[in-house]
């Protein structure tokens, strides 16, 4: 179970994703630079409960419309061998010291947790209570992939989102960067979840997939 802290975190996750947005394949440059907000996302635990997880929605309205992206991240008390590509930055936790934070599909704990969770094995959790399910996240057409071995994730990024390959996974596990309000193809596994726009409209749409 994750533990939520109230505490100081500089710089702050949403600094930290201003600098790292606009060299994403996936960012839709404004000529500015970006403002992004939070707008929602979940939690996933780690059953070791080394690892944080979140599955964090940002808006950013730096070219007038607001645009929202799924941005899954994890939070780590020491390098992560062999993802640098994935490294969004650091960050000084203001109770747990140091932490590096990764785009969470570079991350087998992130990874094997979603799969989980496609399974129906895993309970989402809110962004910002201790041990709080989040019952607005769903899951459809529940997977029954499970990988023999420890996922080793490959990430690909394209204009609209990513990719996960990884030995075991039949297919990609796909991620949805560039949210747009709707549900999933029939005969995919999903997950879905809600955001929120700057002027308050909710909106509902396919975080991931797994045919």
């Amino acid at each position: 179970m994750a533990l939520i802290h109230r505490t100081t975190i500089t710089p702050t996750k949403l600094e930290l994703l201003a600098a790292w947005l606009p060299a994403q394949p996936w960012y839709a440059a404004t000529g500015s630079a970006p403002e992004p907000v939070k707008a929602g996302g979940f939690r996933l635990d780690d059953p070791e409960g080394e690892v944080g997880i979140e599955f964090m929605v940002v808006t950013d309205a730096s070219a007038g419309a607001p645009v929202a992206y799924l941005v899954p991240m994890t939070y780590r008390g020491a390098p992560l061998e062999g993802a640098e590509a994935g490294l969004v930055g650091t960050t000084e936790h203001g109770v747990l010291g140091k932490r590096w934070v990764y785009d969470a599909t570079h991350d087998p704990v992130a990874v094997e947790q979603l799969l989980a969770l496609l399974r129906g094995e895993a309970v989402p959790q809110a962004q910002s209570l201790t041990d709080t399910p989040d019952p607005s996240v769903t899951v459809e057409g529940k997977s029954t992939v499970r990988p023999a071995a420890p996922v080793r994730p490959r990430p690909t990024h394209t204009p609209q989102g990513t990719e996960v390959l990884a030995d075991g996974l039949p297919a990609p596990l796909s991620l949805t960067r560039v949210l747009r309000p709707g549900g999933a193809q029939d005969g995919e596994a999903s997950v879905t979840a809600v955001w929120t726009l700057p002027d308050g409209t909710e909106h509902r749409g396919v975080f991931a997939t797994l045919p």
